[in-house]
């Protein structure tokens, strides 16, 4: 006779009109001095603490089918009293956040990441456990369904509600779950089982969408070498108005995006909205090796509780978004052309930030906790993107060693290296071990690089890297908001207009200042992030380019803004825009290192 696992959940959307799912862990042998459970406090992947127990609005304990006393002992932990025999803890999780972190149900959906609903019992976090994933009560609900890459042990083949199993606690929260009348297509990469379920409203090419995500996915299991590292995958997408993120998951990813970036049906070029989307899957993908599996030792494992420091953070996240776009490329999906205009954009946006000349990659990774996962007007000022710098990182490294191996090896060597690791021995990266690697594996003099790039606030050495593989860099002045550089045939610098230095948003009085960038014309005039511009010289404000378009370096202008509920004048002189914009032009020949080649 089979024995019943340590621990057993089930979880039921038992009341969807209120978003509300209903859990339940029975513990079989609970602590002799009394059961302790715990909800996490983050999500890996997702640098912030997030309080999911706020979400949990009823709680109860029962034992030989009477209650049991619980008694809160941290905002995330309670223990039950002392008890003979099984433990069950039945609680109710209010779900209604729609984003890729946390748990949503409504009458049309529902999803959940397993930190967000299921207790871990303290004690028992290496220990198996079985879940039940019932569906909600009511013919509404008839034709729900339910998609994620749990193990499955006894489902209804139609619907996929039943019986679930994970090896361990951190399995288990390591596969979120979809629910509802979702569409799902399927397809193999390399012979590995995928398959892509889209919920919400929309129109959209799925069969495309399933070939084109073919093409990724196969291109990164051959980057790293087959066998892929799961026996099967799931794509979890939702689409909606206004929403973009994503979260990588061992066997699964979560994917929010705009109904519009799906391919339309009968299109064949690719859209700028469905160019996003390919990179938000190609990033989330390729964290199956770099984070979810080669990760930090400061994940290894993952205190759920606190946050995890590390300085390597541009390692697993800026190589990604180096390799997301890269990917796009390389499998065939764009052009070298449309990737340098991606990569054009990338440098725009970091060398437009005060705060790179503040704060170094290394900072940037310790700090996300703090600083890059809590932003506010004053970031672009203060602080420097992991993500972005680190892509960049990764790009000049990739091009210094292909420059310095005379073409020999490239990053993609360095990336194999670090996966053989581990492969042989599952363990994570010390602080100082990915740069060993990374000289180890070229031979390389790389250390007078990872100083400058990772712990110094210069700038990148983009400009000789990108001329050694053929493509000219070069910095204009953005000739409007809109523009954010891109490739060009040939430079042709224009007049710099004149701006205030801020970055803007519609605001129903007028023109609101999102963010004040330092030594700006706004800034040195004292107006802040979050003012609402009202007036320009008099007249309402509706569209701050054009309304300096007719003025020259060394005019002044009047500006009317509301601070809270207080109204301010300003006497601004706006300034020439300063020469931020990168250009990049193709030389005959070059950039062949997009290729792979």
């Amino acid at each position: 006779m089979t024995q019943p696992v340590p621990v057993q959940y089930t979880l039921r959307p038992v009341s969807p009109e209120a978003h509300l799912f209903e859990a339940t862990v029975i513990v079989t042998h609970p602590a002799k001095d009394g059961q302790v459970f715990f909800l996490p406090a983050w999500i890996p992947g997702s640098y912030m603490i997030r309080e999911f127990s706020k979400h949990i609005v009823e709680m109860e304990a029962r034992a030989g089918g009477k209650p049991v006393a619980l008694r809160q002992l941290e905002k995330n932990r309670w223990q039950a009293a002392r008890v003979k025999g099984a433990l069950t803890l039945r609680y109710l999780v209010y779900a209604f956040d729609l984003s890729v972190r946390g748990a949503y149900l409504d009458g049309e959906r529902g999803f959940f990441n397993g930190t967000s609903v299921f207790l871990a019992a303290e004690g028992y976090e290496n220990e198996p456990c079985a879940v039940e994933i019932l569906a909600p009560e009511g013919k509404a609900y008839a034709d729900w369904k339910v998609a994620t890459s749990l193990p499955a042990v006894d489902i209804k083949k139609k619907s996929g509600f039943g019986g679930y199993q994970a090896s361990s606690y951190d399995e288990l929260i390591d596969h979120p779950v979809e629910m509802g009348e979702f569409q799902k297509v399927s397809f193999k990469a390399c012979g590995v089982p995928h398959e892509f379920v889209v919920s919400g409203r929309f129109q959209g090419d799925l069969k495309r969408l399933a070939e084109d995500t073919k093409k990724i996915c196969e291109y990164q299991i051959k980057l790293f070498g087959e066998p892929a590292p799961f026996d099967r995958y799931v794509f979890m997408l939702f689409v909606g108005k206004d929403i973009y993120g994503g979260l990588e998951h061992r066997a699964s990813t979560a994917l929010v995006a705009n109904r519009d970036d799906l391919p339309a049906p009968g299109a064949a070029e690719v859209s700028d909205g469905y160019l996003k989307l390919l990179g938000l899957i190609s990033h989330e993908y390729f964290h199956s090796w770099n984070v979810k599996r080669m990760k930090p030792a400061a994940f290894t494992p993952y205190d759920l509780n606190r946050e995890g420091m590390t300085r390597l953070l541009w390692a697993f996240e800026g190589i990604t978004s180096y390799y997301d776009d890269l990917t796009l490329v390389r499998c065939g999906l764009i052009d070298e052309k449309r990737y340098l205009g991606l990569l054009a954009e990338t440098i725009t946006g970091v060398q437009r930030g005060a705060g790179r000349m503040k704060q170094t990659l290394e900072q940037s990774s310790f700090e996300a906790w703090t600083k890059y996962y809590r932003q506010d007007e004053n970031s672009p000022n203060s602080i420097v993107s992991y993500y972005t710098k680190g892509s960049l990182a990764a790009l000049a490294l990739d091009l210094l060693i292909r420059r310095d191996s005379k073409g020999k090896q490239s990053l993609d060597d360095v990336m194999r290296a670090l996966w053989r690791k581990w492969l042989a021995d599952g363990k994570g990266l010390e602080e100082d071990e990915w740069e060993k690697i990374a000289i180890e594996t070229t031979g390389l003099k790389l250390k007078p690089f990872f100083d400058l790039a990772l712990r110094s606030t210069q700038d990148l050495p983009l400009l000789e890297l990108l001329k050694s593989q053929g493509v000219e860099l070069k910095f204009e002045a953005a000739q409007g908001a809109s523009d954010r550089g891109g490739v060009v045939d040939a430079f042709a610098a224009k007049p710099a207009p004149l701006t205030l230095g801020v970055k803007t948003a519609a605001d129903a009085a007028g023109v609101k200042l999102v963010q004040v960038l330092d030594g700006g014309a706004a800034q040195q005039a004292g107006l802040s992030g979050g003012d609402v511009v009202v007036a320009v010289d008099k007249l309402r404000a509706y569209d701050l380019d054009k309304q300096l378009a007719r003025l020259a370096v060394g005019d002044k202008i009047k500006l009317h803004a509301f601070r809270r509920d207080e109204l301010m004048t300003f006497d601004v002189a706006p300034q020439a825009a300063p020469e931020d914009t990168c250009r990049l032009k193709l030389e005959a020949g070059g950039g062949k290192w997009i290729a792979g080649r």
